[in-house]
This record gives structure tokens, C-alpha cells and sequence, in this order.
């Protein structure tokens, strides 16, 4: 198997488990994704979807540890806010890192790294 096919399913490997964290397996897929970057060398394909992957699950955690402090002070946890609150987290925010993720993993799969167009004159 050459270099550059290697990276790119180690890559592909880190997008998953950065996905799956936030979905089916979470700490355990954090827990691959530290693993992977031991695996990965600097400045690397695989490395960039492993750091992209850790840094989106970190801020994803931010998060929901924010919602959380916010549901237990305006209310606690029996007040009819914590369901907007947990709704609104999950239906927006989550959400949005779900489809980060899936887009990470396929722009991935294309073999490129992620691009923003911004529209020029």
C-alpha cells in the first residue's frame, strides 16, 4: 500500500471516529482519536482530520457542558426551561456538529482537505 493511500485511510479512520463520538460512541471514538495521533507524523494528511476531529469533539464538549451549567442555573433540571434548552442544544448546535463531522469525512473520502468558497469580485 503506497504512503499517500496509508494517510488517507488512517484519515478517513480519524473522520469516522470524530463522527462516531458524537453519535453512537462517545469517549470510547475520543479515546481511537488519541490514539491515532500517535500514529500520525506532522504536518501530515491524516494528521490534519485527526486535529480537525479532536478540536471539533473538544468544542462539541465545551458545549454541552455549557448547556448543562445552564440548565441546573436557571431552573435545575425540574423547571419547564431544561427542555428548551436540551431541545434547542441538540436540534441546533449538536446538529451542527453532526454535519460538520460528515462533511469532514467526506472531503475526506475526496482526498482533499477542507475548503470554504468565498465568493470574490
Amino acid at each position: 500500500m503506497k504512503n499517500d493511500e496509508l494517510q488517507q485511510k488512517q484519515a478517513s479512520h480519524a473522520a469516522l471516529a470524530s463522527l462516531l463520538n458524537l453519535t453512537l460512541f462517545p469517549g470510547i471514538s475520543f479515546i481511537v482519536l488519541l490514539l491515532l495521533y500517535k500514529k500520525t507524523l506532522p504536518g501530515s494528511f491524516d494528521r490534519y482530520y485527526v486535529v480537525l476531529g479532536i478540536k471539533t469533539n473538544v468544542w462539541a464538549a465545551i458545549a454541552l457542558f455549557l448547556v448543562s451549567g445552564l440548565m441546573v442555573v436557571f431552573g435545575g433540571f425540574y423547571s419547564p426551561w431544561t427542555w428548551v434548552y436540551v431541545l434547542s442544544y441538540f436540534m441546533f448546535v449538536h446538529s451542527m456538529f453532526i454535519l460538520f463531522a460528515t462533511w469532514a469525512l467526506t472531503r475526506c473520502w475526496a482526498g482533499g482537505r477542507l475548503k470554504i468558497n468565498v465568493l470574490s469580485k
